[in-house]
């Protein structure tokens, strides 16, 4: 072991004396590795921190649970399946929401949601485009909405029916100037008054759309009825899996359900959405794959050359150090020591344009998460990932020349 750290220690600074003596030749050799590497990793880390991201947005609609609809967020019916079809289906019921709770075991919870679009006033202040979501009591323990200032409706709110709404931190921002000041004031929204108890925590833009809290206006179901005529305001039910349950039970369960609330024969297609969130995030996963594919091939590309500039100055370093290596050879150094030093050394070289270019990406990250708000990082894998190429791309391009180094005979090296 000491041995093979000498070696090592040594590959290293003759390395190093190779890169301070020929700056310009070991540049040019070392760019297409350094150009190499921060296409890979710049490629993987952009890609892995948006499948991060759209990932952790797919989880928060909801972990195991299942979107009712008659709309399918996924490939739908089919190429061929008519668009009418959906358009034609029924839209799902309040009433069918106890049904489901009563008939399903593998269920934990299940919430109905009715939403539109409106504008909301507050004196002579007035905001276009503001989402007007009504949801039952049960949809904050599936969908947690984090208060920022105030307090979320109460059971009795929800129960009575009363005007009282929770309001996201951007909407409250642009109608009182300041989010907390919103708590306790009232809004107009299709001419209905309304009291704001509580502002959501800011959530930030995100990829997917997903609930979009932080433009929306949040009341209770009961009210929301008296703003938004029910049947043309989407609506939804949620159904949320027990722990201990697969979201395929869940939905096999929930499949016999509807349409046994729907009165389908046996022969009659469904005409409602069973719509997983697994599903999405496995669909997405599989997308990124090819992303990757592709990321891989147009570094590989870059690398390529950088691997024959490596194996250049390498041939030229075995040249210049040719009576060296006959000395070492004729006081007893073995093949396999002088094949070990060239192949550490190359390693080294591509090392170190690998972690120049991994700085570069470093910067890259930092700048494009300050300027784009959306967070690029190296993870610990990637770093791993890219040093592990490098070796590889040391040992590659420097073994032809360390095997013609080793196979030297020291007399011949001597006298050149």
């Amino acid at each position: 072991m000491q041995r093979i750290i000498e070696i090592a220690s040594s590959s290293f600074k003759i390395a190093m004396q190779e890169l301070w003596k020929n700056k310009l030749r070991t540049f040019l050799s070392l760019f297409g590795v350094t150009i190499g590497i921060f296409c890979i990793i710049g490629v993987l880390a952009t890609v892995n921190s948006l499948e991060l991201n759209i990932q952790s947005e797919i989880k928060a609609l909801g972990t195991n649970t299942i979107y009712i609809d008659k709309w399918d967020y996924g490939a739908g019916g089919g190429p061929d399946y008519p668009w009418w079809k959906y358009v034609k289906r029924p839209s799902p019921k309040y009433e069918e929401l106890q049904q489901i709770k009563e008939r399903t075991t593998t269920a934990e919870n299940a919430a109905f949601i009715i939403n539109t679009q409106s504008s909301v006033d507050v004196d002579q202040n007035s905001l276009n485009g503001v989402i007007l979501y009504g949801i039952t009591e049960e949809f904050p323990s599936m969908q947690p909405m984090e208060i920022q200032y105030g307090r979320f409706m109460t059971d009795a709110e929800f129960g009575l029916g009363a005007n009282a709404a929770v309001i996201g931190n951007e909407i409250a921002e642009k109608l009182f100037g300041d989010a907390q000041r919103a708590v306790g004031k009232q809004v107009t929204a299709k001419g209905k008054k309304i009291n704001i108890v509580g502002v959501i925590k800011k959530q930030g833009n995100t990829l997917i759309g997903g609930w979009q809290f932080d433009k929306s206006l949040v009341t209770n179901y009961r009210f929301s009825r008296n703003l938004m005529d029910e049947k043309r305001a989407d609506p939804l039910i949620i159904v949320k899996g027990r722990s201990n349950m697969t979201s395929k039970a869940v939905k096999d369960e929930l499949k016999s359900v509807m349409r046994s609330l729907h009165k389908l024969g046996p022969t009659q297609e469904n005409d409602f959405a069973l719509n997983d969130v697994n599903d999405f995030s496995d669909a997405l996963s599989k997308a990124f794959v090819s992303v990757n594919i592709g990321g891989w091939a147009i570094g590989i590309l870059s690398f390529v050359v950088g691997i024959f500039g490596v194996a250049n100055i390498m041939f030229v370093t075995v040249k210049e150090r040719t009576t060296q290596i006959g000395l070492k050879k004729a006081i007893g150094a073995k093949n396999s020591v002088i094949l070990t030093e060239f192949l550490l050394e190359a390693a080294f070289l591509c090392i170190i344009g690998g972690l120049i270019g991994l700085i570069l990406v470093l910067i890259l990250t930092k700048i494009a998460t300050a300027v784009l708000h959306f967070p690029i990082f190296l993870s610990p894998q990637i770093i791993a990932i890219a040093i592990f190429i490098c070796i590889v791309a040391g040992v590659l391009s420097g073994i032809i020349p360390a095997i013609k180094a080793a196979k030297m005979d020291p007399v011949h090296a001597i006298r050149s």
